[in-house]
């Protein structure tokens, strides 16, 4: 009995769910109404969203580098599945970090829109 095919479906499954989670995740960040948010739930969106904008440059950039591993079929699968976890981790620590500011200015921009005070 061949089960080859049932390990690559899976990682295939496995690798298409971790790339379009923190898009899904987003999204849905996205779609809520702040209007009534607090101060901490507000920045936390903006973090978020400075985490996916991170980790959107570091996918670009990592396309830029040959792969060199060789690595073919499920073993490529696993690979970039923990490249992507790697990558989006990194994003997230560093705009926790404050590392671009951008959350800060995020959070600042739609105090102003809601029509609340922005505090430093």
């Amino acid at each position: 009995m061949d089960i080859s095919g049932i390990n690559t479906g899976f990682m295939d499954y496995v690798t298409n769910t971790a790339k379009t989670s923190s898009a899904d995740k987003m999204k849905q960040s996205l779609d809520a109404d702040y209007s009534d948010a607090d101060d901490e739930k507000l920045m936390d969106v903006c973090k978020q969203f400075e985490a996916y904008f991170i980790e959107q440059v570091f996918k670009e950039v990592k396309k830029t580098i040959p792969d060199i591993s060789g690595a073919t079929g499920a073993n490529k699968n696993l690979i970039d599945f923990y490249t992507d976890s790697m990558i989006q981790e990194a994003a997230e620590q560093s705009a926790e970090q404050n590392s671009l500011g951008l959350a800060q200015m995020l959070y600042e921009q739609m105090k102003r829109n809601i029509g609340g005070e922005t505090t430093k």
